[in-house]
Order: structure tokens, then sequence, then C-alpha cells
């Protein structure tokens, strides 16, 4: 069984951190404006990762 894998938002980030996981099955999304207005529109928190590269 061949998968296609989908790169998520982080794609377009420059960061060497944040591209090695845009190919992650996570809705991720990188710290932006975006994000906190999903949240508050979702009543969500924010999961935030620091890194542990």
């Amino acid at each position: 069984m061949n998968q296609t894998k989908v790169a998520n938002r982080l794609i377009d980030e420059k960061s060497p951190y944040l591209l090695q996981h845009a190919y992650n099955p996570v809705n991720w999304y990188p710290w932006s404006e975006e994000a906190f207005n999903r949240a508050r529109a979702e009543d969500k928190p924010i999961f935030l990762s620091i890194g542990y590269s």
C-alpha cells in the first residue's frame, strides 16, 4: 500500500526545526494570529511546542 504524505501549514515556514515537522499528521499552526483566532473561535487552549531537537 503506497500512502502519499500531505504537508501541514509548516511547509511554508523558513525554520529548519518547523520544516522537519511539515509532514507530521498533526494540524500544526506556526505562531500566528491565525492560530490564536482559531483557538478563540473554537474556545480551545493553545498547545505550544518549544522544540526538543
